[in-house]
This record gives C-alpha cells, sequence and structure tokens, in this order.
C-alpha cells in the first residue's frame, strides 16, 4: 500500500476534528476524500503531509512510518487551492524550485523541467510570471512543480476552488492524465461531488471527523450504507419504510420485493429513492413502475437537460410515514427528469400525478427513528424536545414520535397501544428509569435510550455487551450513533477477577476481535480498553470518571436487569440499551 493510517486522530482544544480514522490507499490510485466544510478531509490531508502534527495514530508511506517525519522528507509533493506559487520567479524558476534545494544539475532540472511542462500543456511559458498566466495555467505550474521532484505521493487540497467550471473541468481532465500517466499515487481533497465522481477510482466521505464510508464512485451513489452520505453524493429522498414479508411497505403500498433472513421479524427500515428513480403520470395506469401515491405538482424547475419537480404528498396519507430529504417529515418527493420524460408527459404546478417508483435502496442502518414514551403524554412530548434527542434527529434526518403508555412500569400493567415498537424509544433518566426500561424491553422494545434531562452531545461514547448474541447488533447501532456525533469511541473489555486471572489473554483477543468487526462490519474504528472486575461497577466508574460520555450497552438476558444495571440508568450520562435475546 502506498498510504496507510492507523486510527489517525488530531485534537483541537480537545475535540478531534480527525477521528480514528485507519485508511489504507494502493500503489497507484486516485483516492478522493469527499466531504462537506469542518469535515476534516483538509487536516488529514495536512497530517499526511507532514505539515500538521496527529495527537494518536500512525502514517506510514510505502510501508515507512513516517509520522514523526520532517514534511520535506517524506517524499509527498503537495498542492494547493491557492497556487502558492513566487510571484517573483518565472514559470522555470517556479518548477526547479525543490529541485535546486535538492542541488540537482542544471542540465538535469532543464530537462526534467520541459518533461513536466509537456505534461500539463505549458511548453513554451518557462519565462513567463504567474501574474501573466491565468488561474489555470497557475495551477498547473503548481501541479508541476509539485512532481518535480519526483514524489511518490501527490497531494491536493482543493486545487481547483478558485477556477471557473470551464477552467475547472480541463484542469481535472489535465491532472488525472498526468497522474495515469506517471502512475503516481494521489489524494485529492474536495467538497464537490461532480469532482469526485470524474476523477475517483474510489472516495472516502468524511463528515464529524471520521471517514465514513468508501467505495468506488457508482457503488456510493447507488447503494449507500449511511443517511449522510446518501444525501451528500447527490439529492435523495429518505423515507421510512417497514420491511414484511412481501416487500418494502410504504404507508399502504408495497413497492419492492426483499429477501428476509430466516426468523427476521417485521421492523422499520430507512430507505433511499434517488430523484431520477421517481415516476410520475397522469394516472395510476400511466406508470410503467410500482405505484407509491397519488400527490401534487409544487415546483417545476427547468436546469437544461434536467427538469426538476418537487411533488407534495397528502399528509394525513403519508404524513407520518415518511421522513424525506430536509429531515422535518415533510411529505415531498424530489423528482429528477430527463427532456425525454418532460416531451412524454408535460407538467405544470398544481397539477395532481400519480407517483411511482422505480428502485429503492435500503439502508443497513439499525437506528430508523425515535419513540419518545412516558406514562403521560404531557411528560412524552417534553421528552421528545430534548437538546440531545432532537440534535441526533436532526443529524439523522429523521423524526421524533411519542408514545403514551399509563402503566409504564407497573410489573404486570398491559400495553395500552401496539406490542409493536417503532424506532428506539426513549425514556428519562431517573429513579424509575430501571423499571420502565425493563418493562418495555420485555413486551417487545429492542432498542432503548435511557436519556437524561438538558443532556448534550456526547464527547465520548463508551461500547460494552454483556453476552455475544448482542455483540453485532451492538456494533451495528455504535457505528450509527457515531457517524451522528463528533465524539471519541471506546470499546470496554471486562474480565471478571484481576489482571492476574487467566481470563487476561481472553480478554485481549476480545478486544482485537471487537475493533476488527467493527472496521469491517460496520465501518467504525474505536480505542479499546480492557478492565478487571465487576462489569457494572467498572461502566460506573468509567462513566463518572468525566463528563460529556454516552454508553451503549448490549444485553441478551434481563433477568435481574433492572437491579444489575438500575444505577446506571439513573445516572447523568445517556445510556443506549440493546436487547438482542431472551426476555
Amino acid at each position: 500500500m502506498s498510504i496507510v493510517l492507523d486510527q489517525v486522530t488530531k485534537l483541537y482544544a480537545g475535540v478531534p476534528v480527525v477521528n480514528d480514522v485507519s485508511l489504507d490507499i494502493g500503489d497507484g490510485e486516485f483516492f478522493v476524500l469527499l466531504g462537506p466544510s469542518g469535515s476534516g478531509k483538509s487536516t488529514l490531508l495536512r497530517s499526511i503531509a507532514g505539515l500538521s502534527g496527529i495527537d494518536h495514530g500512525r502514517i506510514a508511506l510505502h510501508g515507512r512510518d513516517v509520522t514523526h517525519v520532517a514534511a520535506r522528507k517524506r517524499g509527498v509533493g503537495l498542492v494547493f487551492q491557492n497556487y502558492a506559487l513566487f510571484q517573483h520567479m518565472t514559470v522555470a524558476e517556479n518548477i526547479e524550485f525543490a529541485l535546486r534545494v535538492r542541488r540537482m544539475r542544471a542540465r538535469a532540472r532543464r530537462q526534467r523541467r520541459q518533461e513536466l511542462l509537456r505534461l500539463v500543456a505549458l511548453e513554451g511559458m518557462d519565462e513567463r510570471l504567474p501574474a501573466q498566466l491565468s488561474g489555470g495555467q497557475q495551477q498547473r505550474v503548481a501541479v508541476a512543480r509539485a512532481l518535480a521532484h519526483k514524489p511518490e505521493v501527490l497531494l491536493l487540497d482543493e486545487p481547483f476552488g478558485a477556477l471557473d467550471a470551464k477552467i475547472r473541468e480541463e484542469l481535472r481532465r489535465t491532472i488525472r492524465q498526468v497522474q495515469r500517466e506517471l502512475g503516481i499515487t494521489t489524494v485529492l481533497v474536495t467538497h464537490d461531488q461532480e469532482e469526485a465522481f470524474a476523477m475517483a477510482d474510489r472516495i472516502g466521505i468524511m463528515n464529524l471527523g471520521r471517514l465514513l464510508e468508501m467505495g468506488a464512485p457508482h457503488e456510493l451513489y447507488s447503494s449507500p450504507a449511511t443517511r449522510f452520505v446518501a444525501t451528500f453524493l447527490g439529492a435523495a429522498n429518505l423515507i421510512l419504510a417497514r420491511r414484511t414479508p412481501d416487500g418494502i411497505l410504504i404507508g399502504a403500498t408495497t413497492v419492492a420485493s426483499a429477501e428476509r433472513a430466516s426468523g427476521e421479524r417485521e421492523n422499520e427500515v430507512v430507505t433511499v429513492v434517488r430523484p431520477e428513480e421517481v415516476e410520475v403520470a397522469a394516472d395510476r395506469a400511466g406508470l410503467s413502475s410500482g405505484y407509491l401515491a397519488a400527490g401534487i405538482v409544487d415546483e417545476v424547475v427547468f436546469t437544461g437537460a434536467l427538469e426538476r419537480l418537487r411533488l407534495r404528498l397528502d399528509p394525513a396519507q403519508h404524513g407520518s410515514l415518511l421522513a424525506f430529504g430536509d429531515g422535518g417529515g415533510n411529505a415531498s418527493l424530489q423528482v429528477t427528469r430527463t427532456q425525454h420524460e418532460q416531451r412524454g408527459f408535460e407538467v405544470r404546478p398544481g397539477q395532481a400525478v400519480a407517483i411511482g417508483v422505480r428502485r429503492v435502496h435500503v439502508l443497513p442502518t439499525p437506528l430508523s427513528s425515535f419513540t419518545a414514551c412516558a406514562s403521560s403524554a404531557v411528560d412524552a412530548e417534553a421528552l421528545s424536545r430534548q437538546p440531545l434527542l432532537t440534535e441526533l434527529a436532526a443529524r439523522m434526518k429523521t423524526r421524533i414520535g411519542t408514545r403514551t403508555e399509563p402503566q409504564l412500569g407497573l410489573p404486570e400493567g398491559p400495553c395500552q397501544g401496539s406490542d409493536t415498537f417503532v424506532g428506539t424509544i426513549v425514556v428519562a433518566s431517573g429513579p424509575r428509569c430501571a423499571q420502565e426500561a425493563d418493562w418495555l424491553l420485555r413486551r417487545g422494545a429492542r432498542d432503548l435510550l435511557a436519556l437524561p434531562r438538558d443532556a448534550q452531545a456526547p464527547q465520548r461514547v463508551l461500547i460494552h455487551w454483556v453476552g455475544e448474541a448482542a455483540r453485532g447488533a451492538t456494533l451495528a447501532i455504535s457505528a450509527s450513533v457515531l457517524r451522528h456525533v463528533p465524539a471519541e469511541a471506546v470499546y470496554l473489555g471486562i474480565v471478571a477477577g484481576d489482571a492476574a486471572s487467566p481470563g487476561h489473554g481472553h480478554g485481549m483477543r476480545e478486544l482485537l476481535d471487537a475493533r476488527s468487526e467493527a472496521q469491517m462490519a460496520h465501518g467504525l474504528d474505536m480505542r479499546t480498553e480492557l478492565h478487571f472486575g465487576d462489569g457494572e461497577q467498572q461502566l460506573a466508574r468509567r462513566l463518572a470518571e468525566a463528563p460529556g460520555q454516552m454508553l451503549i450497552l448490549g444485553v441478551t438476558d434481563l433477568q435481574d436487569f433492572a437491579r444489575r444495571f438500575g444505577g446506571l440508568l439513573e445516572g447523568e450520562s445517556p445510556v443506549l440499551i440493546v436487547h438482542r435475546g431472551s426476555p
């Protein structure tokens, strides 16, 4: 591998701007780091270049550990957005600067310069000053200068940001051609999805300091694994639906078939429908795809080759089931149509249409929505407005429902509503929380968040499970939470006894297995800690060490649940219970 990053972390004022990023980039690969402003991508690039130190982790280039090696000795070429050319030097002098520093002979310098000018299509411009060049030409010079000393790795930090659209496209093509001709490993940082699609062999998506997903451009677009990637890589309609034996059910309509694992129960899922996969027609009979609903055209926008529509659905029919792109629960759909589709069926604002869906992609996220549950409607409504819950729902682009259970926590009390629990159930932390959590888990709730009053987003998330049956689900839910909060992830392995006990070696293997499964199956990198003693006591001690922590706890057996974990659920830290196993 050309570039290997292992749990690279960079902190500013104690807050991780790059959060446990592990990444392998192959020889000759063009890798694009894509993400919004503030996602940590440029900081990560500067760390690879050696311009910014790291607080944790390891960086290796072509098999050599360069974590503590000076930038000039790492063998990388770096191109910035603002060109960074020496304005008093000619093109020739700018390109040869790194070669002069390395004391290369004049003849060899000239030969190398001519090779590079040919590569970047600037032959004959040796004696011009940067002020005599266009923006695109200056950036080509910057690329040539970065390649002059034959680096093993080329790093590009948003090099097209200051250029207009046509020049940007030409320069993209030039850099891709140069990269392929030289076979040099290249990392490009950008927030432009079109750039990433046009240039990348693979794309890595960053947000809140974490590397969320990696893959080929077409794979990430057609089959994303997370809400953020689905909505960041182009437009997307996020829809809360139900997976049933017959397929994906949206409202009263089954719109897609879906295989189900043996024994898997019906559950709520998050689905993605790309705007180009939505079809409109005058009536249901005119659709060639699966019917979804009737709607009204709210907006028509002409963009040249494509037409963009916004369709409004009947809230009474679909409003409680849908959480589309903006996360506000608005029953509206984004649609993209080609000119051929426009000519076949013209629409105008206010027109009634039938809506069909060609393809539905189900996200593997285990956290679909939240339901605030309390013994009174007033308490449930107040719980649904707690800051941490509303922040999580906004970042996840999902909804918060409410549920009233007057008998909540009473041992023999029945459910007032359906025994089907939707999404992650939320209850208020406090003296009765353990009894309420036990009551809900025994009646079918699988994931339950005990939420202290006025809790804020955590800075550290602790992960632990009791029983192997809860392991996979706990890691999956931990990964889902950590994609939406800028927090450090720590897996706590706890072995009964002391450090001298025979279980020490087994505990170390558990740490390695947990981290490996988190990386391979869920794209989550996390720190690991091994503790000894009573499990509940160790968890309570670790939570009490510092504020701003959250615990995700997997359990398989509810016997003595309230007694064992009651102290954790009464504290000031949010606790997310993941129950997989027998009641």
